[in-house]
């Protein structure tokens, strides 16, 4: 290590020097700074898991614009549409096709007696071209009375007997007082809010909801013709509804503001990224509680180094120097114990916690500017002292 610092920076590698002249303070500095990255790791990684699954929730969806309520904030929430939008959208130009969608969530028991909550997505079974094209063959199976395509990810059912389920081999299940069939599946996966998915036709949906009525859809989807550009035919949609408690957007725009929304002002995703800024703090914390301690020990060399004509960029330096040993040494065990527990925090809660190349590098490039923070606080003595003060 001391090579190649020492090719490094060019010079003796001083800071490192002093690093290991005292292992149990920098043993326990690395301690510290890998526990702050562990602290990061899993807040990010739950962030990432909330972002993860609010995209998973239009995965099944193909539209290039979306009628949604005015009072929706997120997908699955907000009050319901008329179906009269369907043809007044139809009315205007650039519009190839409409399909109104259902959405509600669904309580069923599993079979180990624990609830379960599925998010409930009702399509007519011939709106094929407003699916991914994975669900499009089990689609048209919906025309079936009380078929469904099961979430085959769904957290705390047999994944065996879930991978098994095919048009042969139903999976039947009770739900709201009705008996399903699933004779397909789809993988979406648990999220924040529901424990799996569930596709049904529409005539299925009204079924399951009583309640429900087929002239007030959840959201109604758009098709553009080819050629037409979606932002222009949204609002030329949102021109045509106007007056009405719509809004109108593409899909992907509907997505964003979902995203932006769940995590920055529900409270789930705003405690995660509290919780990242708090394991940043307390990295710079205890680095500059090391830094401090280290620049304060050595105070008579670093006099006698300034009073040799040594400026200040050079003790900087020597300081910069252990922040970055610091930081690496401390990013690494941080980094090998974070994906441990996205691991194990994934086979827990079925989440989509998962360690990814952007999240270790940001990470990495976080310590390493906390580090330099730190150090650069610590030396903050030396910058107008008078080297005779300082023996």
């Amino acid at each position: 290590m001391a090579k190649l610092l020492g090719r490094l920076f060019g010079r003796l590698p001083i800071g490192w020097l002093q690093l290991v002249h005292n292992r149990t303070r920098m043993a326990a500095a690395i301690a510290g700074v890998a526990f702050a990255n562990v602290l990061v790791f899993v807040q990010l990684g739950m962030l990432g898991a909330l972002e993860g699954t609010i995209v998973a929730t239009y995965d099944p969806l193909r539209a290039d614009v979306v009628i949604a309520p005015g009072d929706a904030e997120t997908l699955t929430d907000g009050s319901l549409v008329a179906r009269s939008a369907v043809w007044r959208a139809l009315a205007v130009p650039g519009v190839a096709a409409a399909a109104p969608l259902h959405l509600a969530k669904v309580d069923f028991t599993r079979p180990d007696g624990a609830i379960a909550s599925l998010q409930v997505y009702g399509i007519a079974p011939e709106a094929e071209a407003f699916v991914a094209p994975a669900l499009r063959e089990d689609l048209a199976r919906l025309r079936l009375r009380d078929t469904a395509l099961l979430d085959s990810a769904t957290r705390g059912l047999d994944p065996d007997a879930l991978a098994a389920i095919g048009p042969e081999r139903p999976y039947v299940f009770e739900v709201n007082g009705l008996t399903l069939s699933a004779t397909g599946t789809i993988s979406l996966g648990a999220g924040f809010t529901a424990d799996g998915a569930l596709v049904v036709s529409d005539q299925t949906f009204l079924r399951l909801y009583g309640q429900r009525v087929s002239g007030a859809p959840s959201r109604v989807l758009l098709r553009v013709e080819p050629g037409a550009v979606p932002v222009a035919v949204a609002n030329a949609v949102a021109a045509r509804l106007a007056g009405e408690p719509v809004v109108v957007s593409t899909l992907e725009a509907a997505m964003e503001a979902d995203l932006a929304y769940q995590t920055t002002q529900r409270p789930v995703g705003l405690i995660f990224g509290f919780g990242a800024a708090i394991g940043v703090l307390v990295g710079i914390v205890i680095v500059y509680q090391v830094l401090s301690t280290d620049v304060a020990d050595h105070l008579r060399e670093y006099a006698t180094l300034k009073a040799m004509g040594y400026a200040h960029p050079f003790f900087l330096g020597i300081v910069f120097e252990e922040a970055l040993v610091l930081g690496i040494l401390g990013f690494l065990p941080g980094l090998a114990l974070a994906t441990g527990i996205y691991a194990v925090m994934a086979g827990a809660t079925g989440l989509p916690v998962e360690m990814t190349l952007v999240r270790a590098s940001a990470v990495f490039l976080g310590t390493i500017a906390a580090c330099a923070i730190s150090g650069a606080i610590a030396t903050r003595r030396l910058a107008g002292a008078d080297p005779a003060e300082l023996f």
